[in-house]
This record gives C-alpha cells, structure tokens and sequence, in this order.
C-alpha cells in the first residue's frame, strides 16, 4: 500500500482531477467506486478496508484488486511553529482519489449481495461517499454518467448557444421632454435655476 523508494518530497495540493483514472471495472466483476467528490486517503484507511473485505469474504475464493496505491507523502509540523524552517516530518502515506475512480475490484463466482455486503462494510470504514458497481456499467465523466443517450462529445459542447458580439449596437436614449422647463425659487439665494421636470 506504500512506495519502496521515496526520491523526494511530495508537493503538497489538491487532487489532480484531470487523472482520474479508470471509472469502470477492468479486471474484476465488481467494484467501489468514490461517489461526492476528491479527497486524500491515507494507507491506514485502505488498509482497513482491504481488512474489512477479507474478513467478510473470509473462506471464500475470491481475488482482491487494489486500484490506487498510497505513493503521496504527508508531512505535517505542529501548530504552534514559526513559519518557515521546511515542510515538516514526514507522517504517513496517502492517495489522492478523484471522484468517481474505482477503488477496488473483485473477482470470484459470489453471489452480487454478498459482494456488495462487503464493499458496503468497507465504504464505511472510508472517507466520502462509496457506491457499488458492476462490469459492463457506462464509464463517468465527473460526476456524470455515460450512456442513455449522453456522450463525451455532448458534455463538451457548450450548454447554451453564445450570443455574438455585435459592437454595432446602438445604447437606449431617452425620450426628449416636451414643453417648456419649469423654474422654481426660494428668495434666499441666487436667481432661480431652470430645471425639467418629467411630467
């Protein structure tokens, strides 16, 4: 679940959604699928549910795969340090998993709700939101399914047709005023200043 060889530092960030990875499941019948959105997940939380599969699964033949691998370091420094001095010490191993990658897959001749059990068991011992899929679902794009009429093409297509830019467009005016202005006076100042008035 962590890399042999560490050549430097991680850089720290946000998910790289645009590596998502595969959506679908490739080597196996079944599969867990990240649902609401990117997040990190440290080796300790996928060893957990590597666990909490094999424990359900325990005396079946089944074959477990992992799609991601913990290869980000993470380093952390406490909270009351000055700014500066490096990075930090180095903590734990993490993945970065984008939205709708598939975490792990299973092969075997189990029954659908047996499989789907233990992928529930260990969603809960996950961060985020998990879902169940099959081999043979439509790939995801996002947070976007494929397929029943959605294609890649249309999702990058714009949404609304864009209006051109015309430079010649001539600004609204206001309608002249009609009649003669109107004066008005106090006696305190100076002479009274002619104003319109809309009617």
């Amino acid at each position: 679940m962590q890399p042999l060889v560490l050549d430097h530092n991680s850089p720290s960030g946000l998910v790289d959604t645009k590596k998502a990875g595969s959506t679908t499941v490739v080597w196996g019948d079944y599969g867990l699928r990240m649902k609401d959105h990117d997040r990190r997940v440290s080796a300790k939380q996928l060893k957990n549910a590597e666990e909490t599969i094999n424990r359900r699964l325990r005396g079946e033949r089944f074959r477990l795969y992992k799609r991601v691998s913990a290869n980000i370091g993470v380093y952390t420094k406490g909270s009351d340090v000055r700014m500066g001095k490096g990075k930090g010490k180095f903590d734990y191993w993490a993945a970065r998993i984008p939205v709708s990658r598939v975490v792990f897959e299973i092969k075997s001749k189990l029954h659908e709700q047996v499989v789907r059990d233990a992928f529930r068991l260990a969603g809960n011992k996950l961060p985020g939101l998990w879902e169940f899929v099959k081999k043979g679902d439509p790939p995801m794009v996002g947070i976007t399914k494929l397929g029943n009429g959605v294609t890649l093409e249309q999702l990058k297509e714009a949404r609304r047709e864009m209006e051109p830019k015309d430079n010649n467009r001539t600004q609204p005016t206001t309608p002249a005023m009609e009649g003669p202005p109107q004066t008005m006076g106090t006696g305190l100042g100076p002479p009274p200043t002619a104003f319109h008035v809309s009617p």
